[in-house]
């Protein structure tokens, strides 16, 4: 089995509970700005929060990849609302809340301390154009951490 490391280092195992999701089809940009709200969240109010963002009542607020973004609702500035980017991001929230109870820790007292977007792989594609050319279509994966911390 392959063993992956993480960007953290240095947790107390006994009180913190990690996951990863590996090689995700889905935009590194929009995924940064969904990791990068919900930093500093207790783990209900960023599964909230996800779920608010897939039902389009609530606007992921974009801080670094803004240009050209309308302003939303609610004085956040420019947002969007990342549907695909917040599935993952809620599937890999649950997966760390299941690895945080298998620890035994308390889950309603969790805060998530860590949560970041790297740079996977690319699938490098070609597309057929006209007079025997091609053209380069390249799909760049992601890998997505989060680390949980129980606070006393």
């Amino acid at each position: 089995m392959v063993h992956f490391g993480y960007s953290i280092t240095g947790l107390d195992k006994d009180k913190s509970a990690i996951a990863s999701k590996r090689d995700n089809n889905v935009s590194f940009k929009k995924t940064r700005e969904v990791c990068h709200h919900i930093k500093g969240m207790n783990l209900q109010k960023a599964k909230d929060f996800c779920e608010r963002v897939m039902k389009f009542q609530e606007p992921v607020p974009f801080k670094r990849y803004h240009k050209l973004q309308a302003h939303r609702v609610g004085g956040i500035g420019p947002g969007r609302w990342p549907i695909k980017s917040a599935e993952r991001v809620l599937e890999l929230l649950k997966e760390v809340e299941n690895n945080a109870e298998y620890k035994g820790l308390d889950v309603d007292k969790c805060r998530i301390i860590h949560c970041c977007v790297n740079q996977a792989r690319v699938i490098k594609k070609f597309i057929p154009r006209a007079h025997g050319r091609s053209s380069p279509y390249f799909r760049r994966m992601i890998h997505i951490e989060v680390a949980l911390v129980e606070e006393s």
